[in-house]
């Protein structure tokens, strides 16, 4: 063989090794947003779990807001589902707007709950309800740093396959843009819920 048709050997398979690189790359990218999502995805199910016992210690008390409770309940369960749907396909810009939206609702209506509580002194005393109460804020600053994390993963892997060249591979592979999971409530909701009594 001649001079001439190793080198093109050569730089054949030196494309080729490049490709398989930056498609590995992407995958890796797109493997870590997946992760990141899962931390998520457990640190909202810690808060899914014990928004029903918060609510039990409270109705004690708050008999007369039952639909405050309910309200409270309701925005859970949509939310469960809209984790659900999320942790499907993560990245997904439908599922990660509705998962924001849910988690809005549900910080809103929690903060209405505290602050209703507010107006019962014996619930504010209830040790059940504090500790109840401390290991939901805990969470709300767990999901934040997940949240941030997932949102670092997903910018890397979008920065990566928006690059020239992997954006070429991106496309002939299937590797579509994955969707920041932002919070879509309002500046008043967006404060984590008051807890201290």
């Amino acid at each position: 063989m001649s001079v001439g048709g190793w080198i093109f050997i050569a730089v054949v398979v030196g494309v080729v090794i490049w490709a398989i690189s930056i498609y590995n790359g992407l995958v890796a990218l797109r493997n870590r947003f997946k992760n990141a999502f899962a931390q998520i995805d457990v640190q909202l199910k810690r808060r899914y779990d014990l928004i029903p016992n918060l609510v039990e210690v409270a109705k004690g008390y708050i008999k007369h807001e039952r639909e405050t409770l309910e309200a409270v309940i309701k925005a859970r369960n949509v939310a469960v589902g809209a984790a659900q749907a999320a942790g499907a396909s993560p990245g997904n810009p439908g599922a990660m707007q509705a998962l924001g939206q849910a988690e809005g609702a549900l910080t809103g209506v929690l903060g209405r709950m505290f602050a209703l509580a507010e107006s019962y002194p014996d619930l504010k005393a209830n040790t059940n309800m504090l500790a109840l109460q401390e290991e939901l804020s805990s969470t709300e600053n767990k999901v934040s740093f997940a949240r941030q994390a997932f949102n670092d993963s997903v910018m890397s892997y979008n920065t990566q396959r928006e690059s020239f060249p992997a954006n070429i591979f991106a496309g002939m592979f299937g590797f579509t843009a994955a969707e920041l999971l932002q919070a879509t409530e309002s500046a008043e909701e967006r404060k984590a819920p008051q807890v201290k009594f």
